[in-house]
């Protein structure tokens, strides 16, 4: 299927969802999204190309969501969004996937690191 026959079909099931009367849950059946402020552009826009699941285990800031946007733009060719639309989608993603401490750890400090069995190898100096 074409990106933009995909792209037309979950357009075409975010009308009909919205059409449909409302359900008890506060969590979309099928991404699992909350249902709150602007879950349907969000719906609309990033499970065109992965999973909802990806986007429900993250968190992040305002600033960083924004910076996963650039980063998708930028390196697996995301669409650039209307100025309203971004902000809609990086204020429903910061509100309903806000940092957490007990979500994911601190990345580990450099020095901690086991050494890169992939990187160039140095050449030792002659004797």
């Amino acid at each position: 299927m074409s990106r933009r026959r995909y792209l037309l079909a979950v357009s075409a099931s975010v009308l009909f969802a919205s059409a449909a009367p409302a359900q008890d849950s506060e969590i979309d059946e099928f991404t699992g999204f909350r249902k709150t402020g602007d879950w349907e552009l969000v719906r609309a826009n990033c499970i065109a190309c992965h999973s909802a699941k990806l986007i429900t285990q993250q968190s992040g800031t305002a600033a960083q969501w924004l910076a996963m946007i650039r980063w998708m733009q930028k390196k697996q060719n995301l669409w650039q969004f209307e100025p309203a639309v971004e902000e809609k989608i990086v204020t429903y993603l910061a509100e309903n996937y806000p940092p957490s401490e007990d979500r994911r750890r601190a990345a580990i400090p450099p020095d901690l690191m086991p050494p890169n069995p992939y990187a160039p190898e140095t050449t030792p100096a002659p004797e």
